[in-house]
């Protein structure tokens, strides 16, 4: 009985311990996040000493990173756009076609909710919490599309799906 009753004590603290987590991902927070450390540019001396801007306490630096400018500039873009308010000239009319059925306001907090509910309904459950279980597969399920099923679909429709691999029964 003692054993039991310890049993049971040990699952409803494991229990508690649910924080509404899905992906069981753990790890210390003593040190620094690798994915954070973005390295600096080098120093480079200016061509003109004399014309050198006026310092901006707090400001950006030529040798600050920008992860995003140097992912533009590598696939050919013109990082100079990132610096713009609003939409740009040559992006409005894709702007206003993908907006063509109507935009709904706050959709990422509206996603945001739907999605802690789904969470709250299908979290971790106690045994999975003390096993330390990965339930994310679990409770995304209802929600996966299965991508052999939709493919197939097209297919008898009559649609050619060249990007999809060959099936045993096109070989």
């Amino acid at each position: 009985m003692r054993a039991f009753l310890l049993t049971l004590s040990v699952l409803a603290l494991a229990a508690c311990g649910n924080d509404g987590r899905l992906m069981n991902l753990s790890g210390s927070d003593d040190g620094p996040e690798e994915f954070a450390i973005v390295p600096t540019r080098p120093l480079e001396l200016p061509p003109d000493l004399a014309q050198l801007p006026a310092p901006t306490p707090g400001g950006a630096n030529i040798t600050d990173p920008n992860p995003a400018g140097d992912a533009i500039a590598a696939l050919g873009g013109n990082p100079g756009h990132l610096a713009q308010q609003g939409i740009g000239a040559g992006d409005g009319a894709l702007v206003t076609y993908a907006g063509r059925a109507g935009v709904t306001p706050g959709v990422r907090q509206v996603t945001a909710a739907e999605d802690q509910a789904v969470r709250a309904r299908r979290g971790r459950r106690p045994l999975e919490v003390l096993g330390r279980v990965n339930v994310y597969q679990r409770a995304y399920e209802p929600q996966t599309l299965d991508s052999w099923a939709e493919q197939d679909r097209w297919r008898r429709a009559g649609a050619q799906v060249p990007a999809a691999p060959p099936t045993a029964s096109d070989r």
